[in-house]
């Protein structure tokens, strides 16, 4: 296993930021266009007044110093019957030539730490069905919620649900 070091994203990384959700839209296969995120997107949101989400930065030695080789951005989500806060992870991503060496495990071991030290009975995340990381995931002990299917509205929808 390489060494990798696993860091809360300062606004500086901005920029990394942005290149790991362009690196996760294509191995998920979508087109770079639907990524809209930016620099300054990332700045408002998550360093700014109001933060919607925070985000961890994995670092692994390089011939440089350090390089970022993956990240994980992540929010609060709410559980009613818990009545408390757990973690979401909307994103987590590792660069390709990285992968197996240990950084997708620190990143989520820090999640972890985080869920701990805040109480969080919970860390949920979503996974395309065939992504071949679900294995990965199972034998952390993330279990798939089969009888929760996901559900979203886009913008025309919620433009048509509002009345507009």
């Amino acid at each position: 296993m390489t060494d990798t070091r696993v860091r809360p994203a300062q606004p500086e990384d901005a920029s990394t930021i942005v290149e790991f959700v362009r690196g996760l839209a294509a191995f998920e296969h979508e087109p770079l266009e639907q990524v809209h995120l930016t620099e300054a997107d990332v700045l408002r949101d998550g360093f700014g007044e109001q933060r919607f989400f925070e985000c961890l930065i994995a670092e692994q030695p390089s011939a440089f110093g350090t390089r970022p080789v993956g990240f994980a951005l992540f929010f609060p989500n709410y559980s009613t019957w818990e009545g408390r806060a757990g973690i979401y992870v909307e994103d987590i991503f590792v660069v390709e030539d990285v992968r197996r060496s240990g950084a997708g495990r620190a990143i989520l071991e820090a999640l972890a730490r985080i869920a701990r030290d805040r109480g969080a009975p919970r860390i949920d995340l979503a996974v395309l069905d065939w992504n071949p990381a679900r294995g990965f995931y199972e034998r952390l002990g993330f279990r798939q919620q089969a009888e929760w299917l996901p559900y979203r509205l886009e913008a025309d929808g919620i433009a048509a649900l509002a009345g507009e």
